[in-house]
């Protein structure tokens, strides 16, 4: 069920795992536990909550939820059963599964849920907009997606209908990469997602969702996990918005997240337009006329990127290119750079980021700058 393939948790995990799927505890509760419990919450697995609950820094409404579970683990358990039987597993910030990008937020749920696995790192977009666009935008928005997708950029939304839905079946028809983050859990989908699940899974595509099994889509949920949608991506476009469009939520938890954001502009006549308009006048967002702004705002040249289903495997790379990886950053480094922070010699190191290249993880800049994708 983890990103290991196995049923397996630590007492951390089972703790983060328990402790997430009460109600009312998010984030900065969760932290505020783990200092509680000396930087760990595993000590809170392996004692009884009644032993820590009183003391425990909740709000009183969770202190009384917590108050009816005897131990984290039978309740981890019991979450665990719940993944297996409705085909889900679970990435904990700590694993690969989880989105990069998103471990950098400061609101970052501890763990997803997804169907589907998670492809090897590269830049993402957040392609969001009207669930009713103006007529003739949906084809647009598709064929879009499919240009940006080719350019080697993986393309995250919400899979709603309308131009999210588009835009996913953009990336899908040329065989790239494509995240949904939705606001329900993953075993309780409407219809339409439903039906559109089968086509990610066979196509490489990935559900996510921060909501244990069984929670509803609610007018709460849908908010929160807009954070989530320009969260695991570099940039975020707004390719169509009505004034009180829910896609300007995932502009503006994007501003506030530090990416990019971009928008369409469209005919002042058309209130669909009217969100994205109202960005660009007000400066929060600058203008995308093609698909070269969105491969500029996420710091990608399609010359270079690695064509969208090509790239090898993260399992399949050695040790070498694994180590080498992990010393670079989203800021070229220099050879001497990257050796002096990883424990290989000159000769293995070469070796190393040729092997990066190849399965397009890593590209060279002239003057032997590399950066990771």
């Amino acid at each position: 069920m983890a990103d290991a393939e196995t049923d397996s948790l630590t007492a951390e995990q089972q703790a983060c795992l328990a402790l997430w799927a009460v109600p009312g505890l998010g984030p900065r509760t969760l932290a505020a536990l783990r200092a509680f419990a000396d930087g760990r919450l595993a000590p809170l697995a392996t004692t009884p909550v009644g032993d820590w609950v009183s003391e425990a820094p909740v709000s009183p409404q969770v202190r009384r939820r917590l108050a009816t579970l005897e131990r984290l683990p039978v309740v981890a358990e019991r979450l665990q059963e719940a993944c297996r039987a409705g085909g889900m597993r679970v990435a904990f910030a700590e694993q690969r599964a989880y989105p990069e990008r998103l471990k950098q937020v400061e609101d970052a749920p501890p763990l997803l849920f997804h169907k589907g696995q998670p492809g090897p790192p590269r830049r993402r977009v957040a392609m969001v907009g009207s669930r009713h666009p103006d007529q003739g935008f949906l084809p647009f928005a598709r064929a879009f997606a499919r240009q940006v997708a080719e350019g080697g950029v993986g393309v995250v939304s919400g899979a709603a209908a309308g131009v999210d839905r588009a835009c996913h079946w953009g990336a899908l028809d040329v065989g790239a990469e494509t995240w949904a983050f939705l606001g329900s859990a993953l075993d309780a989908l409407d219809p339409a997602q439903a039906r559109l699940l089968p086509h990610f899974l066979e196509r490489g595509g990935v559900f996510f969702s921060e909501l244990p099994p069984g929670v509803r889509a609610s007018t709460s949920t849908f908010p929160r996990r807009n954070r989530l949608i320009s969260g695991a991506s570099d940039a975020v476009l707004v390719m169509r918005a009505g004034a009180e469009s829910g896609s300007l939520h995932t502009a503006r938890a994007g501003r506030a997240q530090g990416r990019p954001v971009l928008a369409m502009p469209g005919d002042v006549r058309q209130a669909d337009a009217a969100g994205c308009n109202a960005l660009l006048r007000e400066g929060h967002a600058s203008a995308c006329l093609d698909a070269k702004d969105v491969w500029r705002a996420v710091g990608v040249d399609p010359g270079w990127m690695v064509a969208p289903g090509k790239a090898d495997s993260w399992d399949g790379l050695s040790a070498e290119a694994r180590g080498a990886y992990a010393v670079l950053d989203r800021i070229p480094r220099t050879f001497d750079e990257v050796l002096t922070g990883s424990t290989l010699t000159p000769a293995a190191l070469v070796s190393a980021l040729v092997e990066l290249e190849m399965t397009g993880l890593v590209v060279q800049h002239p003057g032997r700058l590399y950066e990771k994708i």
